[in-house]
C-alpha cells in the first residue's frame, strides 16, 4: 500500500466518523427537545388529577428515537450498540477501500498493457525494457507480466508457470479485505440475536418477578425492543453481504481477464514464439512485396 492511498483511507475514516458523529448529535438534540416538551406539558397538566391518573393507567409505548430506545433497552442496550457501530465502520470502511482498489482502470490500465503488447507483437522490447516497462506501471496486470518476462525466452511451459504464481499472488492481494465484509455480514447476525434471547429472558424474567399478568403489555414492550437488536444486525449484515458479492464477482471478472492477457504474453515471449518471429517477419515482408 502506497502512503497516498494509506492518507486517502485516513481521511476517509476521518469523514465517515465525523458523519456519524453528526447524526449521533442531532439525534441527542432531538430527544432532548423532547423531553423539554414532554416536561413542559407536565407542568401544565400537574394540577389536573384525571389526566395524571389516565397516564399512569397507559400501557407504556415504544420509544421512536435512538436515546429512547438505548434507555429502555437498558445495560444491554449500550453493550450491544458498540459492536454494531464498530461493524458498521469497518463495512463502510473495507467497502469504499476495494471499490478504489478494484477500479478497472487501476487493476488492467488499458493504455499501458495495448503499448506493451503491440511493442512485443513488432519485436521493439527486449527483456530489460520491458521488464522496466512493468516496473513502471505499478498495476496488478504488469507485475503479472512482469513475472513472465523474467523467464523471457524460455519455454512456454516455464512462462506460462511463472505468470500463474504472480498472478496468484495478484489475486491474493485483491481479494484482501473482502474476508472482512463476509465476516460482518455473518457475525452481526449473531451478535443481534443474541441480543434478543438474552432480552426476551430479561422481559420473561421481570413478569415471573412481578407474579401476575397484568404487566402484558411492558412485556409486549421489552420483546419488541429485545427484537430491536435481531434488526439492527441484519440491517447491518444484508449491505456488507451485498457488496462482499459484488465485490467478489469484479474480482473474478478482472481475474478472467488478466488471465486472457497473460496467455497473450506468453505466446509472444516464449522460446518457440520467439523462434517463429523471423519467419513471420519474413512472411509479412514477402506479402508486402507481392503487393
Amino acid at each position: 500500500m502506497t502512503i497516498p492511498l494509506a492518507r486517502r483511507r485516513y481521511r476517509l475514516l476521518r469523514l465517515i466518523a465525523a458523519a456519524l458523529l453528526v447524526v449521533l448529535v442531532i439525534s441527542l438534540d432531538h430527544s432532548v427537545a423532547l423531553a423539554q416538551d414532554n416536561g413542559q406539558d407536565n407542568g401544565q397538566d400537574n394540577g389536573q388529577d384525571d389526566a395524571v391518573r389516565l397516564a399512569d393507567d397507559a400501557p407504556p409505548g415504544m420509544p421512536t428515537d435512538p436515546v429512547g430506545i438505548m434507555r429502555k433497552l437498558g445495560w444491554m442496550g449500550w453493550v450491544f450498540l458498540v459492536p454494531f457501530v464498530g461493524a458498521t465502520l469497518i463495512a463502510l470502511w473495507f467497502s469504499v477501500e476495494r471499490l478504489v482498489v478494484l477500479k478497472r482502470n487501476r487493476v488492467i490500465p488499458k493504455p499501458f498493457v495495448e503499448r506493451f503488447l503491440e511493442h512485443l507483437r513488432q519485436g521493439k522490447l527486449d527483456r530489460d525494457t520491458a521488464l522496466k516497462l512493468c516496473e513502471q506501471s505499478d498495476s496488478p496486470v504488469a507485475a503479472v507480466f512482469a513475472h513472465g518476462v523474467r523467464k523471457w525466452g524460455k519455454s512456454s511451459v516455464e512462462v506460462e508457470q511463472a505468470i500463474i504464481d504472480g498472478g496468484e499472488r495478484q489475486v491474493s492481494q485483491l481479494r484482501e479485505h473482502l474476508r472482512v465484509l463476509n465476516g460482518v455480514a455473518t457475525v452481526t447476525p449473531l451478535v443481534g440475536l443474541l441480543g434478543t434471547v438474552i432480552g426476551m429472558i430479561q422481559s420473561f424474567n421481570d413478569l415471573a418477578t412481578a407474579g401476575a399478568m397484568g404487566n402484558a403489555e411492558q412485556l409486549a414492550v421489552g420483546i419488541a425492543l429485545a427484537l430491536l437488536t435481531t434488526a439492527s444486525g441484519l440491517m447491518i449484515a444484508i449491505p456488507s453481504l451485498i457488496m462482499y458479492m459484488f465485490l467478489s464477482g469484479r474480482v473474478d471478472v478482472l481475474v478472467m481477464e488478466m488471465d486472457h492477457l497473460a496467455q497473450s504474453v506468453v505466446q509472444l515471449i516464449s522460446a518457440e514464439a520467439l523462434a517463429e518471429q523471423p519467419r513471420r517477419r519474413k512472411r509479412t515482408g514477402e506479402s508486402k512485396q507481392a503487393v
